[in-house]
């Protein structure tokens, strides 16, 4: 016992150990960066250093894996070897981690954004690092790191000086106790590391909790967002896998896509201040939507919703994942193959979003998800994009009964109304739905019509039907109905009996719908056939408010009767096109068409058009 508690105690030295560490590089950051903290009250700054504790325990707990070894050693055995390379392994970590936020704290300065693997294009010209960083921020790195190193030695020193092995003891017993405890405390570590047993692990998102960015970036782990970048860049590292085009003449052919007059006349709004309701149908596929060519009657409240509203027939999703399809539906940005945007905030902070230009009309801007918005950063995205109320599952009552995943469709909606009760007009309400992700958790089980391959899907499609359904029939009661206008549309879709293949651009078809009071009688019960997708949105949206589209450039106008068909998405380590005449996806790994029936020319252009995305991309 007396080992296991000793054990223990210097487990627990070793992960405190690296949150005092964190902690101050924390008030290093503030000192150096003091100017952008003007304005941000004491109690608001002190939240940081509570709400990093999670992302710092993350941290901690993937840096303690390698210290752990030599610390169990020099636990169990008297050989001093031990006990001095724990100090060497911790240290050169140490040392290591006062490097990634050295870096940040002279970057943040200029950049704005937390250090991300950008520095690697950097290092590779050296020049470029010499010639860029003044004599005041070289100086800055070395006494900041000599500081960080310092105090991680003195607190090191302090925590371990008592670091003694037990030689009552056999040999056997030790060894046996060695393999124990290794195999038990590498295990803790490991699930500290991913934030606990739900089934999203923790992600930047645990930290955000201030609508100002600034106090964020201070609240999230400087290594675990190095790291996480890092491996964002590895994965997205896709130059030599891009099409082997000549990018001005790519940009040129880029250009022609979205050069079509803008002006028009097709107004649909009765006034350019409604209210807006945007409802993200997880996981809606066109197969499965009845009067988008789905079984029928799967869908029957929507299919009466399409005869009220304006219904686009042949609107797809830009990739395959949630956290994608928002940025995509809110900034007008395409997706790129193996990159996330949301991820990567020193990118996506860059570009507008809806929520911002309306913010600046007055509204108040509201997002609303029934699960965890730490998938994918949907939340820190939506935070970074200063939307007035960002909540999720964290926010609902918690004597709701809910699936694995989250709370189900009908409590997220009633959550919603009574939110949007709440708000003074106008405003923007965003809700994201969930019971029709996998595993398609809903609480009436009457919904059994299907049986056979995706029959779990289907089943929870009717019970999501049903459930806006309801929803919007209390809409109808409040005073604020009359003025506003609904936005239903999928942030990706999904596999259905009729299209298994997410390699088949058809898989990324998905329902889009405006409906509502808002809209003008003569544009009511209207089909769109155009092939549009969900970066057309923010255009749309803002010319018909009268707002600026030019702030969208990859957007198009749904409603111009000129503007130009395709659709770029993307698939598993490649990408799709499509146009009115046919379409292409193509692996990116072994340069081969999947699918091809287009001609020469669209090819080229849907290959110009990702090679010209990729690289404004790079340079965001």
């Amino acid at each position: 016992m007396l080992l296991w508690r000793k054990f223990l105690i210097n487990f627990l030295k070793l992960l405190f150990f690296w949150i005092l560490v964190f902690d101050f590089q924390r008030i290093l950051f503030t000192i150096h960066n003091f100017s952008k903290f003007q304005g941000i009250g004491v109690w608001e700054y002190l939240g940081a250093y509570f709400h990093s504790f999670r992302l710092d325990l993350a941290s901690a707990s993937f840096l303690s894996l390698l210290p752990l070894l030599f610390l169990l050693l020099a636990t169990i055995f008297s050989n001093k070897i031990f006990r001095k390379l724990f100090f060497i392994v911790l240290i050169i970590e140490a040392v290591f981690v006062a490097a990634i936020h050295c870096g940040e704290i002279n970057a943040y300065t200029a950049w704005n954004h937390k250090l991300t693997s950008r520095v690697f294009t950097h290092l590779l010209n050296p020049d470029e690092v010499v010639r860029s960083a003044d004599w005041g921020m070289t100086i800055g790195f070395f006494v900041y790191a000599f500081l960080e190193i310092v105090f991680s030695i003195k607190i090191a020193k302090w925590l371990f000086k008592n670091l003694t092995s037990i030689s009552a003891l056999s040999k056997i017993i030790k060894s046996a106790f060695g393999v124990l405890a290794f195999s038990l405390f590498s295990c803790i570590l490991l699930l500290f590391s991913r934030g606990g047993l739900q089934p999203i692990p923790i992600n930047i998102d645990a930290a955000y909790y201030s609508k100002n960015y600034v106090t964020n970036d201070l609240s999230v782990n400087s290594t675990y967002f190095f790291g996480k970048s890092y491996l964002l860049y590895n994965r997205s590292d896709i130059d030599n896998l891009m099409p082997k085009i000549d990018l001005h003449q790519a940009q040129e052919s880029t250009a022609k896509l979205f050069d079509y007059p803008k002006e028009h006349d097709n107004l649909i709004l009765k006034n350019t201040r409604p209210n807006v309701v945007f409802i993200i149908l997880e996981g809606w596929s066109a197969n499965a939507v009845s009067c988008l060519d789905g079984p029928e009657n799967i869908t029957p409240h929507f299919d009466n919703l399409a005869k009220e509203g304006i219904l686009f027939t042949n609107f797809f999703s830009n990739s395959g994942t949630s956290e994608i399809g928002n940025a995509s539906i809110f900034s007008g940005y395409p997706a790129i193959p193996e990159i996330s945007l949301s991820m990567q905030s020193e990118k996506h902070r860059k570009l507008p979003t809806i929520n911002e230009d309306l913010k600046k009309w007055g509204y108040s801007t509201n997002y609303l998800f029934s699960g965890d918005l730490k998938y994918g950063n949907i939340g820190g995205f939506f935070t970074d994009h200063g939307f007035d109320v960002v909540l999720d599952e964290n926010d609902f009552p918690s004597n709701l009964k809910r699936g694995k995943l989250n709370y189900y469709d009908h409590d997220l909606f009633k959550m919603l109304l009574s939110k949007i009760d709440e708000t003074k007009e106008p405003f923007l309400h965003c809700a994201f739905t969930g019971s029709t992700h996998s595993p398609y958790d809903f609480p009436n089980k009457g919904f059994t019509r299907f049986k056979g391959e995706e029959s779990a899907y289907l089943n929870s499609m009717m019970y999501a039907d049903k459930a806006l359904f309801d929803f919007l029939e209390k809409c109808k009661t409040k005073s604020w109905y009359q003025n506003t206008l609904f936005v239903f549309v999928a942030d990706h879709g999904h596999g259905t009996p009729e299209n298994l293949d997410p390699s088949d651009s058809y898989y990324y078809r998905i329902p889009m719908l405006f409906w509502g009071p808002a809209l003008k009688d003569e544009y009511k019960g209207i089909k769109n056939n155009k092939m549009l997708c969900q970066t057309d949105i923010p255009t749309t949206l803002m010319y018909q408010m009268k707002g600026d589209i030019s702030r969208y450039p990859w957007s198009r106008d749904m409603f111009n009767p000129l503007v130009p068909e395709f659709v770029l998405h993307t698939i598993q380590r490649g990408y799709g096109y499509v146009t009115p005449r046919g379409n292409f996806t193509f692996l990116m790994d072994s340069q081969s068409f999947l699918q091809d029936s287009l001609n020469k020319k669209e090819v080229m252009d849907g290959k110009s058009f990702l090679l010209t995305i990729y690289n404004n991309y790079k340079n965001l």
